[in-house]
């Protein structure tokens, strides 16, 4: 089937679905109405595209008899516009290419974000918390929540661990945005602590996992292991006095979640068990796509943890992305959250990859 004859197929389905939604039968049954009018919503920016397309090929046909009229001056005006219209359909093609990609099931969902301290001890642990914050300045511009699920502060600043869960309105799609911030991002700077002014070399991982729901993964109560204790950390009159915090192991796969944020025990067990199922569901995802990741051998790649993607040098004032070689000057604006010219080119840079044949 040809690229045209699949976006007839995909128009002629638009024109159904607007027939349903019209339909009295349909707009009482919400739940029905509600998966039809999402199913049109998804379709609605390539049909608009494809009609566009189509209009330019109408708009050809027609300026193509006055380009052999006896006025030159006609002649020349018949040619401008067939440029003109030349270029428009060459830019529609290129745009229902794009739309045609098969689409990331998890882009419209809910991520949970973590960001540990690597190598480089406390220096490292100061980066991490860079990074969380520049995630979270990058949510406020977007207007998403950021609501923190575990929170893990290093005793000389910054932080060990952090895990967040960010959401957006029905709109928004975060995974979509974060998903290639997966991996090892380096910093290169002269610590607050050094006294010769020596650059070092610190790392932070980052993983972006996105949200899993209930029917995404099943979980049996008999391969959980919960434990209940004292929650730690500094001030506050319930640590150390209620038995609040919660440890889940899931038994099959080793994965420990811990939960303390909350003063209730049961809210921090339902926030642990949002953490296990993500986790859970971004194991099996990892799974399935493994194989096919290393066959193609992508350039960037959505969940490779061991791989150095950035490195922030701050001496330099630079901030350079390796999997697609692109460098930015003006890091502390980065740090600020302003990353979505970076996003933007990753999104590209895959897309392209894409239309070879290379995803």
């Amino acid at each position: 089937m040809s690229m045209f004859d699949k976006l007839a197929e995909v128009e002629n389905r638009y024109q159904d679905l607007e027939v349903q939604l019209a339909d009295p039968d349909v707009l009482a049954k919400q739940t029905v109405f509600l998966k039809l009018a999402k199913e049109r919503a998804e379709i609605e920016e390539l049909v608009h595209t494809y009609r566009v397309h189509k209009k330019l090929l109408t708009d050809l046909d027609e300026n193509a008899p006055l380009l052999r009229e006896s006025d030159p001056d006609l002649r020349t005006m018949a040619r401008e516009e067939e440029q003109r219209l030349l270029q428009l359909r060459e830019e529609t093609e290129s745009k229902l290419k794009l739309l045609l990609l098969p689409k990331d099931k998890n882009d419209d969902k809910n991520i949970v974000l973590e960001i540990r301290a690597g190598t480089g001890g406390e220096e490292a642990a100061l980066f991490a918390g860079d990074l969380f914050r520049m995630y979270c300045r990058y949510a406020e511009r977007k207007q998403w929540r950021v609501e923190i699920l575990s929170m893990s502060e290093a005793a000389a600043g910054g932080i060990k661990e952090a895990i967040a869960m960010i959401s957006a309105p029905s709109s928004g799609k975060v995974y979509s945005d974060l998903k290639y911030e997966s991996g090892v991002h380096r910093v290169q700077r002269v610590p607050e602590t050094e006294a010769q002014g020596r650059i070092h070399t610190s790392a932070a991982t980052v993983a972006v996992l996105a949200e899993a729901e209930d029917v995404d993964v099943k979980i049996e109560e008999k391969d959980l292991r919960i434990e209940v204790m004292r929650s730690g950390g500094p001030g506050g009159q319930s640590v150390n006095t209620t038995d609040s915090a919660v440890q889940i192991m899931h038994i099959p796969s080793g994965i420990i979640v811990r939960c303390q944020q909350e003063k209730s025990q049961h809210k921090n067990r339902a926030t642990a068990m949002r953490i296990l199922r993500t986790k859970l569901l971004d194991i099996e995802r990892e799974r399935q796509e493994s194989a096919e990741r290393e066959a193609r051998r992508l350039q960037v790649k959505s969940g490779d943890r061991s791989e150095k993607i950035r490195t922030y040098n701050f001496p330099q004032d630079r901030v350079t992305d390796h999997r697609i070689g692109l460098t930015r000057h003006n890091l502390q604006k980065f740090m600020d959250g302003d990353i979505q010219d970076v996003i933007d080119a990753l999104r590209a840079h895959h897309q392209a990859e894409a239309l070879r044949g290379e995803v």
